[in-house]
């Protein structure tokens, strides 16, 4: 039986034409980009119309373009990189609850090494509240790191406005997650100072990332060794991942609308059909992006939900897939302050390529679970 897959957030299936751009590419170009033989100088090429593509679907320059190994390394590089760059101008840094681990535990690590963290509130509805942002912020801060989407919630921040307090404090960067947004919402990158994403949540390939690098911002590089594509990642550039990549973006902007109403649809069926249950809340508020719905079942742990529903062939994750188990929800902690609500939290994540046979089918399984239960 074909399992009902509703854990988009975490995983993505690799668009068929981004799997023949990568397959074609490493066949034809497989040449190291840095040599100077007619293979080399071919494949180099490759990356740079790769590099153009994605400045061009961003609106960025080519040379504000860092390819990494994924949104972790990308997050690292941004975190760790602005920290050291700047650690002459302030150690203090503000970042939220609702973070991935590649962003919260580089923060740890800065933290271990001198650096003061502090954590900005969550307002009810899940954004940032600016407020106490505001309050936090001193000449010293030298980095404010924010998710654009949360990947559990699916909260959208209010990224131009956070940019815009900014402003005051020129010591300050801002650190954008782009992971969950690429796809799901519109993204202008301008108002921040580097950001992140992979394209294995955009219907890409595993192992390659970006970070998004403003012009003038200097970081001080994870990986040294030869310049490859830039001085701030060395390595071998690899000009299939590139191509795979630019193609995977393409997908991610082409058609939009039409998909996102198409889950747009979806999510709002799934919320008229939980609300006929007392035992379940929904924890994802009303402005989260349609893809991602948190909630939780009274009496029953996200864990123990996430089992059941696996047995009985649904997919779907507790927290984010990297997120350390049997830990309540940061996220659904922030909005709710509810420990048992937390530890209770499940998280489904749609796509355009979910049919609504399958949330019907998701729906019988979910109640009979609940009436078990």
């Amino acid at each position: 039986m074909t399992p009902i897959y509703l854990d988009y957030a975490a995983d993505t299936p690799p668009d068929e034409h981004v799997i023949s751009v990568y397959l074609d590419t490493a066949r034809a170009h497989f040449a190291n980009p840095n040599s100077v033989h007619q293979s080399g100088i071919a494949a180099k090429e490759i990356v740079s119309q790769s590099l153009e593509k994605i400045a061009d679907l961003l609106h960025i320059g080519t040379d504000e373009i860092i390819l990494t190994s994924g949104a972790s390394e990308a997050n690292n590089l941004a975190v760790k990189g602005i920290a050291f760059a700047n650690r002459r101008r302030g150690k203090h840094i503000i970042s939220t609850f609702l973070e991935h681990s590649s962003v919260s535990g580089a923060l740890t690590f800065l933290q271990e090494q001198g650096w003061e963290i502090d954590l900005v509130n969550i307002k009810p509805d899940g954004t940032v509240d600016l407020n106490h942002l505001k309050s936090l912020l001193r000449q010293d801060t030298v980095l404010c790191a924010v998710c654009a989407v949360d990947s559990e919630l699916g909260t959208v921040q209010p990224i131009r406005e956070i940019a815009e307090i900014l402003e005051d404090y020129p010591n300050c960067r801002l650190h954008i997650d782009a992971t969950q947004a690429i796809g799901k919402t519109q993204v202008d990158l301008s108002c921040a100072d580097t950001a992140s994403f992979a394209p294995h949540k955009f219907y890409g390939l595993k192992g390659s990332g970006v970070l998004y690098k403003k012009k003038g911002i200097v970081l001080e590089p994870l990986i040294h060794g030869g310049a490859s594509t830039t001085i701030y990642r060395s390595g071998t550039p690899d000009a299939p991942a590139a191509a795979a990549l630019s193609a995977a973006l393409q997908y991610a902007v082409s058609d939009f609308d039409e998909r996102l109403q198409n889950v747009v649809a979806l999510n709002q069926k799934l919320r008229a059909y939980l609300a006929q249950y007392d035992r379940v809340r929904i924890n994802s508020p009303v402005n989260s992006v349609p893809h991602i719905l948190n909630l939780s079942v009274s009496g029953i742990k996200g864990e123990e939900m996430r089992r059941l529903l696996d047995e009985k062939g649904v997919c779907v994750s507790v927290k984010s897939a990297c997120s350390v188990p049997n830990t309540p929800s940061r996220a659904v902690m922030a909005i709710s302050h509810d420990r048992k609500n937390a530890l209770s939290s499940w998280r489904i994540s749609l796509s355009h390529l979910t049919t609504e046979q399958e949330i019907e089918k998701f729906t019988d399984i979910l109640g009979q679970i609940i009436s078990e239960e």
